[in-house]
């Protein structure tokens, strides 16, 4: 399987087709959400077909619900097999979080309680996704605004475990890691030093709003504002410790025009080239 290059991407959005047709060149590789691409044709799929010739390509889930009670839903599997081999994208991801019940499918990705039960779920989950595609897939840490009194492992832990068991690699979204941090107080660095960075094939960056709470401030995962300051300065702590890593930019609410996301990612990419030419300091 091929491999996304340590270059920096974004989430292609509909709107910026023109743009980034006539910007050749000027991304490492384009995201797209499997869900949004699972009919048979028509203008999504012919936009895609076309970057496709020029772009590396994410692969990113949301509606699997691998932390989910119930059994995967086989006809999702089954059309999301159909897209890989029809775009052979370079990396495939999904989510360490549930959001399904039933019948019934949840407009978000809610968080589990990390037992050993959970576990065993999740890995049985992942050996399924990754023999149904013929590929590994990557699983991200989620942005929690609760946890579960009955964990036994730490999140960190939990996924390292996942990775032994079924040989998964990770996403890690590093803003997802400073929301999870300040909603619960505790350290991001601490939280950043335990986790399994061996396996981490891609990251992702992206903004967050803030509510202030009488108990302090509670970040969302909102996907609509530029990446702060303090997760800039994560991530090149992090590529320091890793080397460059695939980079996406995520911006999915209130998207601005093309050349904001372009800003975005050169300054991710300027991280990265820092880290390329032997000075993650100067990162």
């Amino acid at each position: 399987m091929t491999q996304l290059p340590a270059t920096t991407g974004l989430g292609f959005k509909a709107e910026h087709f023109r743009d980034i047709m006539a910007a050749r060149g000027a991304l490492g590789f384009l995201e797209v959400h499997a869900e949004n691409y699972m009919g048979e044709g028509g203008v999504p799929h012919a936009m895609l077909a076309a970057l496709r010739e020029d772009h590396a390509l994410s692969l990113h889930g949301v509606g699997l619900s691998i932390g989910g009670a119930e059994a995967l839903d086989r006809d999702h599997l089954a059309r999301l097999r159909v897209l890989i081999d029809r775009y052979r994208p370079e990396s495939f991801s999904e989510h360490l979080a549930w959001s399904s019940h039933g019948a019934a499918w949840l407009n978000d990705l809610l968080p589990l309680p990390y037992t050993d039960e959970t576990l065993a779920r999740v890995c049985a989950h992942v050996d399924q996704v990754q023999e149904t595609l013929g590929r590994r897939m990557l699983l991200e840490n989620p942005a929690t605004y609760v946890t579960f009194e009955c964990s036994t492992w730490t999140e960190t832990d939990f996924l390292a475990e996942i990775v032994r068991r079924t040989g998964c690699g990770l996403l890690l979204d590093v803003n997802n890691v400073f929301v999870s941090a300040t909603n619960h107080r505790y350290c991001p660095r601490a939280y950043l030093s335990s986790f399994p960075r061996h396996a981490v094939a891609e990251i992702h960056l992206a903004g967050h709003d803030t509510e202030e709470l009488p108990s302090g401030p509670l970040l969302i995962d909102s996907h609509g504002a530029p990446v702060a300051d303090p997760v800039w300065t994560l991530y090149a702590e992090v590529l320091a410790q890793t080397g460059p890593l695939p980079t996406l930019i995520e911006w999915d609410t209130d998207v601005p025009e093309f050349e904001v996301l372009l800003g975005e990612a050169a300054r991710a990419t300027a991280l990265l080239d820092a880290v390329k030419q032997g000075h993650p300091d100067a990162a």
